[in-house]
């Protein structure tokens, strides 16, 4: 079993957070107010952008394949080094669906 550091960009916190466990179950424990709901890997609340660094996420049924290399889902997301995550940044997929569900309710506001 290895351990490693998971720092979160411009917070200062940092975990040490071993390759058995979850990044989200570590926070937990250290009481990091890391955000995240469904905990199976699709809601992609706990979605943070990794910066540096790479982890295991073969549960993240949320990510497209080209997300996983970019985006960890914190609540499958194991570390296989030390991390930099910025948390709460969203892949592209979860980005265009808001932006897509804001613009339907705009127009269809503008119909009535």
């Amino acid at each position: 079993m290895s351990e490693y550091t998971v720092e979160f960009v411009g917070t200062g916190e940092s975990i040490s957070v071993s390759d058995k466990e979850t990044i989200l179950s570590r926070c937990i424990e250290e009481g990091i107010a890391q955000e995240y709901s469904c905990r199976v890997g699709m809601c992609l609340a706990c979605s943070a952008k990794i910066i540096e660094g790479d982890v295991t996420q073969p549960a993240a049924r949320g990510l497209t394949d080209e997300e996983r290399e970019s985006y960890a889902l914190t609540c499958m997301a194991r570390p296989q080094s030390d991390l930099k995550l910025d948390r709460g940044k969203y892949p592209p997929s979860i980005e265009d669906d808001v932006t897509e569900a804001g613009s339907a309710g705009t127009d269809a506001a503008a119909d009535d």
